[in-house]
This record gives structure tokens, C-alpha cells and sequence, in this order.
């Protein structure tokens, strides 16, 4: 695919391509991640305090993110034992194109969001080098995308991502507060069961 040249808009200067994908784009993306699914199903990780995250997740690439008792940190196996599978050539193209980068990601961070399912605001500071940027892709549902500062709290902004869009967090936006609110159920039709599904890549070592 051809991927846009400039973002649609900028904020806080994370950019923001609504409607990369298009829709047979998306189909083909969620076929190839439910190959990756079948491999690696959604489990439901805690937070350090023992808590259960109300998004399911799973991973593909050298590394999976995981979290439990002993914390935030990444993983070289599934649960279950097995290694992650790889990334999808689907994902990795949107990769390279709104990056522009060679490097390839090592973990696509795979999250499910059903219902009233959210992720609170945090950072991704789990790896070696922030000089690399943080790639998301949004697939089904609309997710209310909230964004901060590099320190907690302060003023924030939201913009609803939809399905297709495609974001990049890098440079001196790399380490901002980010968390989705909301989704907003019903909004899209590409998953049978409804529900967003989110994408994360980020290099790791």
C-alpha cells in the first residue's frame, strides 16, 4: 500500500493519519492477526497491585508485553509457554511507511477492548532506547485517544480514532501520557463480535 506522505493532523505532536487503512486493508490486517491469535490467544494480564486489566491482550514479535505481581515488562514467551508469533508483513508495512524506518519493531502489542474496557494513562517507557518511535494502529471500534504531558497530570486533549487510523508517537512526544477513555460501541462493523482492537509496535532492545 501506498502510505499518506504528511498526517492528516498533529497533536501535541503525535501524528495522526485517519483513514490509512482502507477498509479491504483492514479485512486482510484482521485476518493475518487472527492467524497470530489462534498461536497466541488473549489472556487477561493484572497490574502490579493485582488487578485485572479490563483489556485482553496478546503479542507478536521477538518480545510480548506482559504484567503481573513482578510488574511491567516484556517477554519472550506466550503464557502459555510457546514463543510470540511473528509480526504480520500487513503491520509491518505500516510500519516502514509511517516511520520510514528500516528498523523493524520487536513487539506488536495486540489489545482487545470490549464493552467498557479502557486503558488509564500511562507512559511506554519499558524500553532500552526512547529515541524510537511508538507506532499504533486502531482497528473496529472508535477509541477515545486522551493525551498528556511527559509528567502526570496537567491539561490533556481527546480525539476519537477510528478505525483505519494510524498514529506515531516519537520525538519529543515519545514519552507523553496517553490512554483511551472509551470506545465507542457499534461505531464499526469489522469485527463480528464489535469490539476495538488496537495495535501497538515498539522497538524494544
Amino acid at each position: 500500500m501506498a502510505f499518506p506522505e504528511r498526517p492528516t493532523l498533529t497533536l501535541r505532536g503525535c501524528r495522526i493519519y485517519q483513514k490509512a487503512l482502507s477498509r479491504e486493508e483492514q479485512v486482510r490486517m484482521l485476518e493475518a492477526l487472527r492467524r497470530v491469535i489462534t498461536s497466541a490467544p488473549f489472556f487477561s494480564p493484572t497490574t502490579r497491585f493485582g488487578k485485572q486489566m479490563s483489556v485482553k491482550m496478546t503479542s507478536a514479535g521477538k518480545y510480548g508485553w506482559y504484567s503481573d505481581a513482578r510488574g511491567y515488562r516484556y517477554e519472550e514467551k506466550h503464557p502459555c509457554g510457546q514463543p510470540w508469533p511473528p509480526i504480520p508483513e500487513e503491520v509491518l508495512n505500516i510500519w516502514h511507511g509511517a516511520t520510514g524506518l528500516d528498523r523493524t519493531p520487536d513487539c506488536c502489542l495486540i489489545n482487545l477492548y470490549r464493552d467498557t474496557a479502557k486503558m488509564g494513562m500511562h507512559q511506554d517507557r519499558d524500553e532500552a532506547d526512547f529515541t524510537w518511535p511508538v507506532l499504533s494502529i486502531s482497528l473496529g471500534d472508535a477509541g477515545l485517544f486522551r493525551i498528556g504531558n511527559e509528567d502526570r497530570g496537567g491539561k490533556t486533549e481527546s480525539i476519537w480514532l477510528e478505525s483505519g487510523d494510524v498514529l506515531v508517537m516519537g520525538g519529543p512526544a515519545r514519552l507523553l501520557h496517553h490512554g483511551i477513555d472509551r470506545i465507542r460501541p457499534g461505531s464499526s462493523t469489522l469485527l463480528p463480535k464489535g469490539g476495538r482492537i488496537n495495535l501497538t509496535c515498539r522497538v524494544v532492545d
